[in-house]
């Protein structure tokens, strides 16, 4: 099992340490040519999400990207990765690849500062740890989006079909459970 990750722009080198810590092989995606490389999965990480928009069109990356997704390829956003899932943002006239059914309003906790750690449920993952850094949140799941978390009654966690996504950052955390429940998404969409 390869992963790719999405090194445009973010938080891209974390998400190596997590997969390295779990034996998970992986690859930086930076330009177009990169997608000639076998992978099963891909992380979308955090980061600036209008600048990374920016990047996966002007690298040519965006459409060869938004066709694997289209076709149930598995995806795990984290941060601005979510932002760029989303099929809405209520704060943005902005969508990137908006194949999850989703409404997501960016910088939801406003600035740097309004940044903060705290540990909540998981569905079917248990108790994580969650940094929270000028995060989006999920106002509203539609069709057969599962919500699989919350922090004070907002949404930071959710799934569809082979997508992933969190309003957090479990790269900076020393939990790997996030990382594993999309791993074992990878792996069922192999068998």
């Amino acid at each position: 099992m390869r992963i790719g990750i999405l090194a445009v722009q973010g938080a891209f080198a974390e998400h190596e340490q997590m997969l390295e810590s779990l034996g998970a092989e992986h690859f930086q995606i930076r330009q177009k040519k990169d997608l000639n490389v076998p992978f099963d999965g891909l992380i979308l990480p955090g980061g600036e999400s209008t600048v990374m928009g920016k990047l996966l069109r002007e690298l040519d990356l965006f459409e060869p990207l938004n066709l694997l997704i289209k076709k149930g390829f598995p995806v795990f956003g984290t941060c601005a990765g979510l932002l760029l899932l989303a099929q809405k943002i209520s704060n943005d006239d902005r969508t990137y690849f908006g194949s999850m059914a989703l409404t997501a309003k960016r910088n939801a906790y406003g600035r740097q500062l309004g940044s903060f750690e705290a540990n909540a449920e998981f569905k079917d993952v248990g108790n994580v740890p969650m940094i929270f850094i000028r995060a989006p949140y999920i106002e509203e799941v539609l069709d057969n989006t599962q919500i699989l978390s919350k922090v004070d009654r907002n949404i930071v966690a959710a799934k569809q079909g082979n997508q992933l996504v969190t309003a957090f950052h479990p790269e900076l955390t020393n939990n790997t459970s996030v990382h594993e429940h999309f791993l074992k998404i990878v792996m069922e969409h192999k068998s």
